[in-house]
């Protein structure tokens, strides 16, 4: 039986810097004969946690689903379902999309606890079971830059959620990236267009390498990981 994953593009571009790395992820994933679902986050209407706390009532009954009923429902329903996950998203101002971050809320929220694991230290996990799961940050920023905004601990914290609750993550970043198909259409002096093209030709086909290792990889461990 082919293992299932499903990727998540959280970027407005469906075609561009997020989605490119993002469709050799499932180039990776399906090199190992698995079944992949790819959804555009944008096309779908729904919002961030509206903290009714059904998922977290005694007695409740949604077994890790959202309970809020909308277009987002069904894909949640299949990631949990799923044996990997791979979401991508653009950097804006320091942090995910605001599409990323409903979407994570939605997806997590659920399959969080509020309850004491004794026996390991920490909060219990809701979930019996792993799944992998990447997370792809693609920016602007070149990667000095980034470190210097203290990037890594911003969006690591992202990171870290998924980690404890779905069980495993890892991230990948995509720095410098090529931001405009012309250059010339805008206002922008900070960054030099012939130093944003020789990246994108020299650098962005390694981090696309990377993205197909991760699709790769993510899909074989699936089963090796310890809870």
């Amino acid at each position: 039986m082919s293992k299932k994953v499903i990727i998540l593009n959280a970027s407005p571009r469906k075609n561009f810097n997020t989605a490119k790395m993002l469709q050799e992820a499932q180039r990776g994933a399906e090199s190992t004969g698995a079944e992949v679902e790819y959804f555009n986050l944008y096309d779908y209407n729904f919002l961030g946690c509206r903290s009714c706390f059904a998922c977290q009532r005694k007695g409740s009954i949604t077994e890790g689903i959202c309970a809020i009923r909308d277009d987002i429902k069904p894909i949640l329903e299949k990631c949990l379902n799923a044996d990997a996950i791979i979401i991508g998203t653009p950097v804006y101002f320091s942090y995910p999309t605001g599409v990323f971050r409903s979407f994570m809320e939605r997806l997590l929220f659920p399959n969080h606890t509020y309850m004491v694991d004794k026996e390991h230290g920490g909060l219990k996990r809701r979930l019996d079971k792993t799944i992998p799961t990447g997370i792809i940050f693609t920016m602007n920023c070149p990667e000095n830059m980034a470190k210097d905004v203290n990037y890594p601990l911003l969006l690591g914290e992202n990171v870290n959620v998924f980690k404890h609750i779905m069980g495993y993550a890892e991230v990948l970043y995509t720095y410098d990236t090529y931001q405009f198909a012309d250059y010339s259409k805008y206002n922008i002096d900070l960054f030099d267009e012939k130093d944003k093209a020789k990246h994108r030709d020299e650098q962005f086909p390694k981090d696309l390498e990377k993205a197909f290792d991760l699709g790769k990889r993510l899909v074989q461990m699936q089963g090796k990981i310890l809870l």
